[in-house]
Order: structure tokens, then C-alpha cells, then sequence
């Protein structure tokens, strides 16, 4: 494995890509002054020093459906093997283990309700050695989905930044309805978010121009956008916690503005349960962690308190990919 240290050039690639993960490796040459085939280099590399991978990746809300975290506290000794079981559904994306080993952290998105009812009422409920079974429903996103933790390492100086941007999106009002060859062309940019048209054609027997247009009207409308998937380490972020805020109602739209804006966190939302703002973070150090608990989550009007689980291991990021 590559152990040198990520570069200039290597965040400037990172954060090209989480801004359009199908920009042509030309464009961002040309935009960072590189040639194409450094482009390319570079992203092989990365793919080894980060597991960096570009998913294709669909923002449920648009599709009427709710996204849920669901923290299971169960035995040590099942704790992994629950993990990794959770992890092979392709209706969740985020998996934890966290708090020494005991609890597993789940991020869902049941396609109805029937498969939520089946999961959190059944499955789970009926799986030997789980202690308890606690599901939050996200009500609003303050800062996730398409706003990636990249958005904020500042890599790009604003004209390059510019430059690479995609048009903004158009969201549609009302629910959205994906059919059959929809939903085999968002499985395949899933699972390669950077397929080529003719590679989709293949993939879903559709023409190339149908698939083109597909993919175009997807992204515009909001439906469709690209997450750049990778490790966090290599960036210098190896403190990954979870944060659990019970906030005062009138102040959750504050909270979540502020949250969002913070350059540690990489997801925040307000959800039901106990604690009605969850957050996800990244440090540098455990004593950094304090310094942002205490001076910056410390300063926000509103808090009344703060559960903080850090992150043992990450079984899944958006795609899984088993421990060979």
C-alpha cells in the first residue's frame, strides 16, 4: 500500500469529486492545471490510501419515504456479527460499533413501511442477544445527503470551486416515483458511481441516449446526486463520535443552523426520541473533541445536554464491503 501522505492535489481531487462525481477526469485536470492521466493516476492511488469510491446514492425524502437511526444494544460477542449482518442490506448505509463494543449504530432507509415494521418490530426484536432496540425517525436534515464532511475541507480556492460546480438542482414538490428501469440504473450507479453511459446502456439494456437522459433528469430534479465514499484516517480524522443533543424545541432550527456550519460535523439532523438532535462528527484527537463539546456545542443557546459515543470501527459506509 502507498503510504504517502495525501497532497495538495489529492484533497483538491476529493473535494472535485464529491462536488460532481462524474466530472470528466479533463475537466478537472484542466480546472487544477494537471493533465488527465494525473487525474486518473491520482484517483487509483486514492482508491488504495483512502477507499475512495464515487456511489451513486438516491435522497429518499424526494421519494416520500423517512430515514431512521436505530441503535441496538446487545452482547459483545454478537455485536459484529450483527453489524455485518445489518451491513449486507442494501436498505441501510452507515454502520457503527460503538460504545466499547456493545452497541451497533444503524442509518436506514426502508423502502415502505411493511420493511421497517419488518425489521424494527420483527427481525430485530427476535435476534438473540440484542439487549434493547431504539429507532429514530430523521424529521429534517440539517446538514447530510448531498452536503458531504469533504464540502468543507476548503481544498478549492473559489474559482476552481466555480468552476467545477454543477448546475443547481430543481427539486420537485411533490414525491417523486421511480420505475423499474429507474431503479436498475440508480443500482448500478450505486454501485459505481462513475459507470459510463455505455456501461449503464449494458447494464440496463436501455439506449445510450435514454440512459444519458435518465441519468441528467435525476440529478436535476435533486433525486439523484454522488457521494464520494472514503476513509477518514488518512485525512488526519481518526475521532469519529456520535453526538445525541436534547435541545430546547425553540431553539432546534438555531442548533441545526449552527451545527451545520461547524467544519467538524459531517451529518446533523433533528429526530424523535429522548435526544431531538443527532450530529455526527470528526476530530483530529480525543482533546480536540473536548475543546469542540466544551467551546462550541458548549456555547449553543438552547442545549441542555449532550450524550457523546465514539466510533470503535465503521462496518459500512454507504456500500459494504466485507473483511477479506
Amino acid at each position: 500500500m502507498d503510504a504517502r501522505p495525501l497532497d495538495a492535489l489529492d484533497l483538491k481531487l476529493l473535494q472535485a469529486l464529491q462536488l460532481d462525481g462524474r466530472a470528466p477526469f479533463s475537466r478537472i485536470g484542466e480546472v487544477l492545471g494537471v493533465s488527465d492521466q494525473t487525474i486518473a493516476r491520482r484517483c487509483r492511488r486514492l482508491r488504495t490510501t483512502v477507499g475512495l469510491r464515487v456511489v451513486g446514492m438516491v435522497d429518499e425524502s424526494m421519494l416520500g419515504r423517512n430515514s431512521w437511526i436505530v441503535r441496538l444494544r446487545c452482547t459483545p460477542d454478537v455485536a459484529e456479527q450483527l453489524a455485518n449482518s445489518l451491513a449486507r442490506r442494501p436498505d441501510t448505509s452507515y454502520i457503527d460499533l460503538i460504545a466499547g463494543g456493545t452497541e451497533v449504530l444503524c442509518a436506514m432507509k426502508p423502502r415502505s413501511q411493511k420493511d421497517r415494521d419488518e425489521l424494527l418490530f420483527d427481525r430485530l426484536q427476535r435476534t438473540p442477544r440484542v439487549i434493547s432496540v431504539s429507532a429514530h425517525c430523521l424529521l429534517h436534515i440539517f446538514y447530510g445527503g448531498p452536503l458531504s464532511w469533504l464540502d468543507k475541507i476548503r481544498a478549492l480556492d473559489a474559482d476552481e470551486e466555480a468552476a467545477l460546480r454543477p448546475p443547481p438542482v430543481e427539486r420537485a414538490e411533490a414525491p417523486v416515483s421511480l420505475d423499474a428501469e429507474d431503479e436498475a440504473l440508480v443500482a448500478l450507479l450505486r454501485d459505481d458511481g462513475r459507470a459510463t453511459f455505455q456501461e449503464l446502456q449494458a447494464g440496463t439494456g436501455q439506449s445510450e441516449a435514454v440512459v444519458k437522459r435518465r441519468v441528467e433528469q435525476l440529478r436535476s430534479s435533486g433525486v439523484l446526486y454522488f457521494d464520494v465514499q472514503h476513509r477518514s484516517e488518512p485525512l488526519g480524522h481518526g475521532v469519529r463520535a456520535m453526538l445525541w443533543l436534547t435541545v430546547a424545541p425553540s431553539a432546534l432550527a438555531a442548533v441545526g443552523q449552527a451545527l451545520a456550519a461547524h467544519r467538524e460535523v459531517r451529518f446533523a439532523a433533528a429526530t424523535t426520541g429522548p435526544a431531538n438532535v443527532v450530529a455526527s462528527v470528526l476530530n483530529r484527537s480525543t482533546g480536540e473533541l473536548y475543546r469542540y463539546l466544551s467551546e462550541k456545542i458548549g456555547a449553543l443557546e438552547g442545549v441542555r445536554s449532550v450524550e457523546t459515543t465514539l466510533t470503535l470501527r465503521q462496518v459500512k459506509q454507504l456500500t459494504y464491503e466485507p473483511t477479506r
